[in-house]
Formats: structure tokens, sequence, C-alpha cells
């Protein structure tokens, strides 16, 4: 559910410096079997957190068991990402949630796969929030 809560400048500028020390930390890393879990974890992380950034500049704030899905299409409806952007989105937070709830490994073939479109991505959502910020 999409809630209304106060705009916070300060809380958005905060988690996007933490998406600006995920990306460099994930830059350092090579991409093997032993990584490749823990890159598109933080991948889903920085598109979550700039989709998080997005929504509280709005005055708004995705909350329950459903958030993460929920920002993802927000962010579709209102077409910060297309349609493509967010198929590969949803397809990453349940990669995501496999990892992260039942220990399933992601393979270093999807996020070879994928990679190119993750930092398109990316980097159209760190444009938003750079121009809602200013």
């Amino acid at each position: 559910m999409i809630i209304k809560v106060q705009i916070d400048t300060e809380k958005a500028k905060s988690i996007y410096r933490m998406t600006k020390e995920r990306e460099e930390f994930i830059k350092t890393l090579e991409i093997n079997d032993n990584s490749a879990t823990i890159i598109t974890e933080n991948y889903y992380e920085i598109i979550k957190e700039l989709g998080t950034i997005l929504l509280l500049l709005e005055g708004l704030k995705a909350t329950g068991e459903y958030a993460h899905k929920e920002i993802i299409e927000y962010l579709e409806q209102n077409r910060v990402i297309d349609s493509f952007e967010a198929s590969i989105s949803q397809d990453l937070r349940i990669k995501r949630n496999y990892s992260s709830y039942e220990g399933k490994r992601i393979s270093k073939e999807y996020l070879a796969e994928k990679k190119k479109s993750l930092l398109d991505i990316t980097k159209k959502l760190r444009t938003a929030v750079e121009r809602k910020l200013k």
C-alpha cells in the first residue's frame, strides 16, 4: 500500500548517498560464482532505494507485504521506467527474494545477461532523483 507521508529531503539525500556507496562497492567486485548473488542483491537494493527516494520526494511511502512490488509498479505507472524495465525490476525482486529468504544463489550468467539493463535502469532512476533533489 502506498501512503502519504511528509516530504523529507534530508532522508532522501541520505538514502541517495547509500545508493552511491553500494554502487561504488559493487564496481570493485569481480563477477564470479561467489559474488554474483551479492552483486545482484545490491543492484536490487539500489533500484529499490532510488524508487523509495522518488516516492519520498512526492510525499509517499510504500508499506506492507508488497511494498517493494508497489514501488516498481509506481515507477512504471508514473513513467519513470518503461514496462520492459519494470519487468526486469520485478524479476530482479523475485530473484532477490529467493536469495534472501530461501538461500538460493543467483547465477553469474543471470547477472551477466541482465547487467546492462540493470545499469540502464539505475542510471534512469538516478537521473530522476537528481532532478527532483535540485
